[in-house]
Parts: C-alpha cells; sequence; structure tokens
C-alpha cells in the first residue's frame, strides 16, 4: 500500500485500535536505506515486488540512541503479533533503566533476572531479596 496514512485508517477500521505508533511512507526507499533494511545490493526503487519489499515491512525499534533494538520479520503471509511487539519493547525499556533481563514469555509484572554486571551485594541494594538459582541466574521482583 502506497498510501501509509490510509493503511492506518484501515486498521483502525478492522481492528476497532487507532494506529498510535509511527507507520512511515518510504517509496524512494531513503530510510529503509538509512537504516539498512535492504538485503545486500539490493538498490532498486522502481519495480519491487511484494518479495522484494518484506524487509521493509520488518518491524523495527529504534531507540533513543537512534540504534536498532529489535527487528521482527513477518513473512507478507503473516500478520504481525502486537502483543508481542509490546512485550518486547515494555522489555527493552525495562532493561535498559534497571540492568535486568526479561526471562523467555516474560509479561509486565513478571519476576526479572538480575544482569551479571550487578554485584549480588548490589542486587540486594537496589532490588532486596532475589532467588539465585545459579550463579548467573538470579531472578527478582520488577522494579518499578
Amino acid at each position: 500500500m502506497t498510501d501509509h496514512h490510509r493503511c492506518k485508517a484501515d486498521i483502525a477500521s478492522l481492528t476497532g485500535n487507532a494506529v498510535s505508533y509511527p507507520l512511515i511512507g518510504d517509496p524512494q526507499m531513503k530510510v529503509a536505506k538509512l537504516y539498512d533494511m535492504l538485503p545486500a545490493g539490493e538498490e532498486r526503487v522502481e519495480g519491487r515486488t511484494p518479495a522484494d519489499n518484506q524487509t521493509v515491512r520488518t518491524v523495527f525499534i529504534v531507540g533513543p540512541d537512534k540504534k536498532v533494538k529489535l527487528s521482527l520479520t513477518y513473512p507478507m503471509t503473516t500478520g504481525r503479533n502486537f502483543d508481542e511487539i509490546l512485550r518486547a519493547l515494555d522489555s527493552i525499556q525495562l532493561t535498559a533503566r534497571h540492568q535486568v533481563a526479561t526471562p523467555a514469555g516474560w509479561r509486565q509484572g513478571d519476576d526479572v533476572i538480575v544482569t551479571s554486571a550487578v554485584s549480588d551485594e548490589d542486587a540486594i541494594k537496589r532490588f532486596g531479596a532475589f532467588d539465585k538459582k545459579l550463579p548467573y541466574v538470579r531472578f527478582t521482583k520488577q522494579p518499578g
């Protein structure tokens, strides 16, 4: 779809949910090239097919430091999993603030893992109690 604003309206109409995140219309592929979203050596702007555009349909989460923090590529035939995208975004924001990691399947409010960059002593100061499963796997309550 060339009109990404119409796409937002279509998504809202179809799902009942307004699109409050940015969609980028990039017909000249400037953003795609800037963030290296195209396969190596792909330079064509004109004459692209849905298969060529698959990498550009990838969901990218770009941090305030302008670095790509996550990319999820779905085939053209598979809808995106917005619950997973939001879960990943929550994790990225949480882990950037608190030196924790989120385990597979983590959801808001679940326990998190204290990163190995934090000593046991610092973990107690920061998080209080934690459950040491292995020397490098220490679970604690999600910090606020």
